[in-house]
């Protein structure tokens, strides 16, 4: 095999740029070029989802002659996901800005169109209109949310999909419905939108898993108490049985996909270190048994052969992406060695393939490579060269990132990792940003690149990152220690990774900045108050400063769901909420402050950032301020991400900047 670059100049033109010691922060404001990929079943086409003039749009192109169009959403949306479902037609879902989240949510409104640019049609939404062959009842107005299940391949003209009744304005477990909605399963027609019943769920806002015969065998999600619950019904017609609960089986399980003899099923589960692993269970004996575990951290996905009815490998991230293969005489599997043979210290994964595995995309990515794509003809065994990611950044003049270990203060081990400046692999003594990653719970920073991370490093910084107890990946047993632990354990967590980087010399204790968004922006300021001796500043983003706010203000108390999830990882003594929030201990504080709001932020609502400002106001603390009045939870426009990281280093500068030339000013 060798590898042919070939420039599609209908996709990019590769933005000459002349090195430097410092790249601009435009380039890490700017959206990703191309986001994602994907091949046709017969492999004839290509979409892709690009970003033209700040919005994302679908591109179809035909591999023949590399000519195709570009299918452009309303004004007020842009392209979210999308399916190969036919071999000449693709489903896709637009999304809007809701405040909700950074980028633009999901509507679920379902679109197709042929992979020539014709017969686009609104398939399945609320602008619809009429009756019949639509999800929309006249008179009561129930209205659903669509997405794919299963893109029934050997069904030209259709698909499967999930409808979600919404109530009110809201999916889920909102008061209007506090036990949820119970989604259904249709069969869509992908032309007219026509759908046919399949099955309801016997779960609340569950999701749904189909067998290699594309059946819905399973119903599985969180119920409304918080706990897993898994459903199983042997076919069609068939009864759904309840065959795990978090709550009474003392497991979190969850189904993947079945196995290519439809007699076993893969789950994600503990695994034998209670780390993360993948279980298969046994559908004649509804027996569960390991078939891999990690030891540091959970499995990340199933890699699936190229016809997709097994899967041949296991992706996980213990430090850096890593694969296990567990189906080692696969074509595919050899195929993925190979690959990752020329792409030393690189993520290799394939995003699609053609049905009968002629071709495939493959991308590739890491630390300091945003992501290339290619195409892999197994005829000719050619990787051909589509389109970068970001292709305006070198990954020559990025940062690496590092994998660290360490043991909190209790003698928990926490993973993380280390950035510092491009060039400085070995440097000591540097000014350091501790940037702390939102959720908290379930989620982790990964090995990977990051645009706010890199932007840090080239402006001289080292970067800190700590999977604090709470994070996902690490087994269930990792993410309930941070339960009820805001302020408390969670925090220390942060502290404990910073001294640690201190004491191995590798941050000036004397210049320390805590940074973060959503729950690291109450990380930042949490740290700042509690560790008044420890940081110069802090930098709250988009963050939660007074904790008793949660259970009212913002979109996750509008539900039953979301009330019992933070009486479950908050609690609700008022006085104790009050006083593990950053706002109650201003006094102890001697950091430089800054912060970042977004006035249509509905999760966090402008309000936490609000009050806070006029706190310190009151107090006479100085500090900067950062308000945007058209973003939501997290900046989304590129010239305003460009302003922010802009003021964020010049706030660095003034509070720990570097004196050794590196980048920041001193």
């Amino acid at each position: 095999m060798h590898v042919e670059r070939v420039l599609l100049a209908f996709f990019c033109t590769v933005v000459a740029m002349s090195v430097a010691a410092e790249v601009p922060v435009t380039d890490f404001a700017r959206h990703e070029q191309f986001r994602n990929v994907k091949i046709s079943p017969d492999g004839d086409y290509l979409a892709a989802s690009a970003v033209v003039d700040g919005k994302t749009i679908l591109s179809l192109i035909r591999l023949e002659d590399m000519k195709g169009v570009n299918l452009r959403p309303r004004a007020d949306s842009e392209l979210a996901e999308f399916w190969w479902v036919a071999p000449h037609r693709v489903m896709y879902t637009v999304g809007e800005s809701t405040g909700e989240l950074e980028a633009p949510v999901a509507t679920g409104e379902l679109y197709a169109v042929n992979a020539d640019g014709t017969g686009a049609a609104l398939i399945f939404g609320s602008r619809m209109g009429g009756q019949g062959a639509t999800h929309i009842q006249h008179g009561t107005q129930k209205i659903a949310y669509g997405a794919l299940i299963d893109e029934l391949p050997a069904d030209p003209k259709g698909a499967l999909i999930a409808s979600y009744p919404v109530n009110g304005a809201n999916l889920g477990y909102t008061r209007s419905s506090p036990n949820g909605v119970f989604p259904e399963a249709l069969r869509i027609d992908i032309f007219n939108g026509a759908t046919t019943p399949v099955t309801v769920s016997p779960l609340r806002n569950a999701q749904f898993l189909t067998d290699n015969d594309h059946v819905v065998r399973f119903a599985y999600g969180n119920d409304v108490d918080q706990a897993m619950k898994v459903w199983y019904r042997a076919g069609d017609g068939k009864d759904w049985e309840l065959v795990f609960d978090e709550n009474k089986d003392n497991i979190r399980v969850t189904p993947l996909a079945f196995d290519r003899t439809d007699k076993s099923v893969y789950f994600a589960c503990g695994g034998d270190h209670g780390k993360g692993g993948v279980c298969r269970w046994d559908i004649a004996s509804q027996k569960l048994g390991t078939l891999w575990s990690g030891i540091e951290s959970g499995a990340t996905g199933l890699v699936r052969t190229f016809d997709d009815k097994d899967a041949f490998a296991i992706a996980s991230m213990p430090g850096r992406s890593a694969m296990t293969l567990i189906d080692r005489s696969a074509p595919e599997a050899k195929l993925l060695v190979s690959l990752m043979q020329q792409f030393p210290s690189q993520s290799v994964s394939f995003t699609s393939y053609a049905s009968n595995g002629s071709k495939a995309v493959v991308r590739i990515e890491s630390d300091t490579n945003p992501g290339e794509f290619y195409l892999y003809d197994g005829a000719s065994r050619k990787l051909t060269f589509l389109l970068g990611r970001r292709p305006w950044i070198k990954a020559a003049d990025m940062a690496p990132m590092e994998p660290i270990s360490l043991k909190a203060r209790d003698g928990l081990t926490l993973h993380g990792y280390l950035t510092r400046p491009p060039g400085k692999a070995d440097a000591k003594n540097l000014p350091m940003v501790v940037f702390v990653h939102g959720g908290p719970y379930f989620v982790r920073d990964r090995w990977g690149f990051d645009p706010y991370v890199q932007s840090l490093a080239s402006h001289g910084y080292a970067v800190l990152q700590v999977n604090f107890r709470g994070s996902g990946d690490y087994g269930l047993a990792f993410v309930h220690a941070g339960f009820r632990q805001w302020g408390g354990a969670m925090q220390d967590d942060v502290t404990d990774a910073t001294k640690w980087a201190v004491a191995e010399g590798i941050a000036d204790p004397k210049r320390l900045c805590i940074y973060g968004a959503s729950y690291g922006g109450y990380a930042a300021l949490e740290g700042a108050v509690k560790e008044p001796d420890l940081y110069r500043c802090a930098i709250g983003y988009v963050g939660v400063y007074d904790l008793r706010l949660m259970s009212t203000r913002g979109d996750i108390p509008q539900s039953v769901f979301g009330e019992n999830y933070l009486k479950m990882v908050l609690g609700t003594d008022e006085a104790d909420l009050w006083n593990r929030s950053p706002i109650a201990h201003l006094d102890q504080l001697k950091a430089k402050v800054m912060l970042i709001v977004g006035g249509a932020d509905v999760r966090v609502p402008p309000v936490q950032g609000e009050n806070l400002h006029n706190a310190l106001d009151k107090a006479h603390v100085p500090h900067e301020w950062l308000y945007q009045r058209t973003e939501g939870h997290g900046f989304y426009d590129e010239k305003n991400i460009a302003d922010l990281l802009t003021r964020v280093d010049a706030f660095l500068d003034r509070n720990i900047g570097n004196t050794s030339g590196s980048g920041a000013a001193p």
